[in-house]
């Protein structure tokens, strides 16, 4: 299939900049994003591509920075292999090394996850991935039964499990995130996650100790509802994928109205990871 490749060029070089703009396009279809000298370029199948959406959805940050974009048809191409050769090791509080099939092992690490990237999310090397598997390892999950909302590579699960989890349940919409999930979890030998492809009506009617969903404001919000209604007394909830400000605000307050009370929030660059209680 063909891709439409946009090519934007920011007058600044503030990184938040970019990050407002790649969150935006993500939330309507663009799966692939890589840095330049002067901006970034973005790539959507040629079918999804709708220039007026894009457009309306970009307008409110034309009066906030400058910024410009060029569109160019790409051919079809082994974007599995794009993505590999830009995947690169990661450490997470020195106790989590995250590597490729295609890295060497690092045995002097005290959990090792091998993630077979393709272009699925949560590689860990997004802040909100990263942070939440910080969160992960300053929490005692042994035991409990855990919700991923949002699993992508399948990455949070594999980490929770490997530190002690009984159960898991890693739900995701994409065809893809549900595959490499799958995968994923094969690759670390991980036997008790369950893996659903949908989003907030997969959610078994079960109860959860603790709940991961590392999505956008957007989609929390709209399912936040849900999330409080599988989520046992006294259970966490982590949530990421937005901005301090305004987001964090119009998080809690939303959480207010299901008991989720705010505890805390991490924060790397503009990005947030917050931890509620129920």
């Amino acid at each position: 299939m063909n891709y439409k490749e946009l090519v934007f060029t920011l007058i600044s070089d503030e990184d938040y900049q970019q990050d407002l703009l790649i969150n935006e396009l993500g939330e309507i279809g663009f799966d692939t994003f890589e840095e330049t000298d002067f901006g970034f370029k973005a790539y959507i199948i040629g079918s999804k591509y709708n220039k007026e959406e894009i457009d309306s959805r970009l307008k409110p940050f034309h009066e906030l920075f400058t910024f410009s974009y060029e569109v160019n048809i790409i051919p079809h191409k082994n974007w599995n292999e794009v993505w590999e050769s830009n995947f690169e090791p990661i450490q997470i509080s020195d106790q989590v090394y995250v590597r490729a099939t295609f890295h060497q092992p690092q045995p002097n690490f005290k959990y090792e996850i091998v993630i077979d990237p393709k272009m699925a999310f949560g590689t860990g090397h997004h802040q909100t991935t990263a942070m939440i598997l910080e969160y992960l390892l300053e929490t005692d999950v042994k035991d409990k039964t855990i919700l991923d909302m949002g699993c992508g590579t399948g990455i949070l699960a594999i980490l929770a499990s490997k530190l002690g989890a009984k159960t898991l349940t890693a739900i995701d919409y994409d065809q893809l995130c549900f595959d490499s999930t799958l995968e994923n979890t094969a690759l670390n030998n991980i036997k008790n996650v369950e893996v659903l492809c949908g989003s907030k009506e997969a959610i078994p009617n079960q109860q959860y100790d603790i709940i991961l969903a590392n999505i956008n404001r957007n989609i929390l919000l709209d399912q936040m509802e849900r999330y409080a209604e599988v989520l046992k007394p006294n259970g966490m909830i982590f949530f990421s994928g937005f901005y301090e400000s305004p987001d964090l605000e119009v998080i809690t307050e939303e959480a207010r109205k299901y008991d989720l009370k705010y505890i805390q929030h991490k924060k790397k660059d503009l990005w947030v990871a917050a931890k509620f209680i129920k």
